[in-house]
């Protein structure tokens, strides 16, 4: 199993919490993101976005994060990150794609204005950061009125949901933005939970 990525890229690091998670090794090919590898014809080839990640499992390649993770889920043993019941199943499908839909994208527009302008030279472009910021506010108070009844988004149990979010926290964390976890009393908590697990600190490592 090989795993082509940047151990930075929050996609990438959602893999390698689940990979953690299972207790499985896969063998990492770092695609260079500083380098634009990513648009290079062999990750092309890969992966016809131009993105990381993407995995290969023997014959059987892969891409797109959210797919990789649900795939491996059901691929390797160890303890399940989908619940089985129905309603709780739906939560975690629904939390991972008010992931998608709300927070992913201003997230990542923070970090980029935040740490890799200035790491180029450029200027943070602090509007973009105002208005990133009350997006990601507004998906957080929604958070936190569901975790203010369980501990986890699909409900008692850690799941991928949970895992599809953790790069995003980080990364608000790590580019100066942690108030809007710590703002909000339950999605600190949550946060607090979820970075201190085994799988995390090795892949924030």
């Amino acid at each position: 199993m090989k795993l082509y990525g940047h151990p930075m890229s929050t996609c990438t690091r959602k893999v390698l919490t689940v990979l953690a998670e299972k207790g499985h090794e896969a063998e990492f090919v770092l695609v260079d993101l500083m380098k634009g590898e990513q648009k290079s014809p062999e990750n092309l080839a890969r992966n016809p976005f131009g993105v990381v990640p993407t995995l290969e499992d023997d014959d059987f390649t892969i891409y797109e994060s959210r797919a990789i993770i649900r795939y491996l889920d059901q691929r390797l043993p160890g303890t399940p990150l989908t619940p089985t019941e129905l309603r709780a199943r739906g939560r975690m499908e629904q939390w991972i794609s008010v992931e998608q839909s709300y927070l992913s994208t201003p997230a990542v527009t923070i970090m980029l204005q935040r740490l890799f302008m200035p790491m180029r030279g450029q200027q943070t472009d602090e509007e973009k950061v105002k208005a990133a910021s009350a997006e990601v506010a507004r998906t957080l108070d929604v958070v936190d009125r569901a975790l203010a009844s369980q501990d986890y988004l699909a409900g008692s149990s850690y799941s991928l949901a949970d895992i599809s979010w953790m790069p995003y926290l980080h990364a608000l964390a790590v580019a100066k933005a942690g108030e809007l976890i710590t703002a909000r009393p339950h999605v600190a908590a949550w946060w607090k939970r979820l970075s201190e697990r085994p799988s995390w600190v090795k892949v924030a490592s």
